[in-house]
């Protein structure tokens, strides 16, 4: 009999030795109940973990030969380490139902999806990046899961999400019933598109406003629509009214976030300029912020390196402050930079992930720099991976600190 350390999952496999008629049935009835994954109490009493165990009810007309649980960062991380075998579900001996239990801190926040296999397990366990990335374009999100999916882009499936129960909370996630809603123009500026967020009542001559640059724009903007955040921050006066701008990145991302300056001062002289005439935008750089995440990340603290005198305000998350890491500028370039040069008149906000094994000793060795120089920086490490689960609310919340004294 396959073993398992869940007290639900233990009623159940001995509901099923017994033959207790229904038992089955009522499992799944108490677990769409409760929502999934399961969380439970650590089985060592340990108060700050939890075990949380993902659950699949496999189909009897297209039976699984196996399921993988994909938990974002934690499966990664193996992964990239060359091996699966760990993030494979467990059949319960006579049932439908797949699991897989991890022993988690209380504060974990993840997204999370499943692969199922019909193949042979070789195939599904094989590590290669084109191979992971066909896993990836299969991937479902949990059925029983109640709680608003996270989007992936087009010819992706959503991912689910879970949060433990002292995982920080994320109020300017869900939009909530009657909340005024923004303007959201699509612009082209220089041949770049720019997605753009106005504030509920925008008009040009209200002005001048304060202002957002956010990488990733085709990310935020039309998958994972931000601008529900961006009107609850504006409706609970968290953000001085704010023109939100968008920049596509994604598709150029080694081109614009490698600490280019010449991408940084088409920002600065060039898109900033063109949205103050525009939209009221203010040009001061005490009322500017400048967001990105991973390689986004690490520009936007370049750009308040570069030009403090359009951004005073950055916003980090994940910041890929690695960067680069085989070139003759030598790794963690923009770390000695900020160690070196001058001291720019920059506030700066950096977060990341306790599960992000490949950034952050990178990101703590900038803050420990960033504060040796007396700069104005604040820093948080959420438990948590490289995941948009983590970073909507690290966006939003972020973008009040820095903006709210604005």
């Amino acid at each position: 009999m396959t073993s398992v350390r869940s007290p639900l999952l233990n009623l159940l496999a001995s509901a099923i030795r017994s033959q207790v008629p229904g038992a089955e049935a009522e499992f799944w009835l108490r677990a769409a109940a409760l929502g999934t994954p399961l969380v439970e109490a650590d089985p060592d009493g340990d108060p700050e973990h939890r075990l949380v165990t993902f659950l699949w009810r496999d189909d009897p007309a297209a039976p699984a030969a196996d399921v993988l649980t994909l938990v974002h960062t934690v499966t990664d991380r193996d992964r990239h380490a060359g091996r699966l075998e760990p993030h494979l579900m467990r059949r319960l001996d006579g049932t439908s139902v797949w699991f897989l239990s991890h022993r988690l801190r209380a504060d974990h926040r993840a997204s999370y999806q499943f692969h199922i296999g019909r193949g042979p397990r070789a195939d599904l366990l094989r590590t290669d990046r084109a191979s992971w990335r066909r896993v990836l374009d299969l991937a479902v999100p949990d059925p029983l899961n109640s709680r608003p999916a996270l989007a992936s882009p087009a010819g992706r499936a959503p991912a689910s999400v879970f949060a433990l129960p002292s995982a920080p909370p994320q109020p300017y996630v869900v939009r909530r019933p009657g909340t005024a809603r923004g303007r959201t123009p699509t612009e082209r500026v220089d041949g770049r598109d720019i997605g753009v967020h106005l504030p509920p009542g925008h008009t040009r001559d209200a002005g001048p406003y304060a202002v957002a640059v956010l990488f990733d724009g085709e990310m935020w903007g039309p998958v994972l629509g931000i601008g529900d955040s961006l009107d609850l921050l504006h409706a609970d006066g968290a953000v001085p009214p704010t023109v939100t701008l968008l920049v596509d990145t994604m598709g150029r991302r080694m081109e614009d976030l490698g600490c280019n300056p010449a991408f940084v001062d088409w920002l600065a002289d060039g898109l900033l300029p063109w949205a103050a005439r525009t939209y009221g935008a203010d040009l001061a750089p005490q009322r500017t912020v400048v967001a990105g995440q991973s390689a986004g990340g690490l520009t936007a603290a370049f750009a308040a390196f570069h030009r403090p005198d359009r951004f005073g305000l950055a916003l980090s998350q994940s910041g890929s402050f690695w960067w680069p890491d085989e070139s003759e500028l030598g790794p963690e370039w923009l770390t000695r930079q900020y160690a070196s040069a001058a001291r720019r008149p920059v506030r700066l906000r950096l977060e990341v992930g306790l599960q992000e094994w490949m950034l952050l000793a990178e990101n703590r060795r900038l803050r420990n720099v960033l504060r040796a120089r007396g700069y104005e920086v604040a820093y948080e490490e959420f438990n948590g991976g490289h995941d948009y689960a983590c970073w909507r609310g690290g966006l939003a919340s972020g973008l009040a600190a820095l903006l709210g004294t604005a």
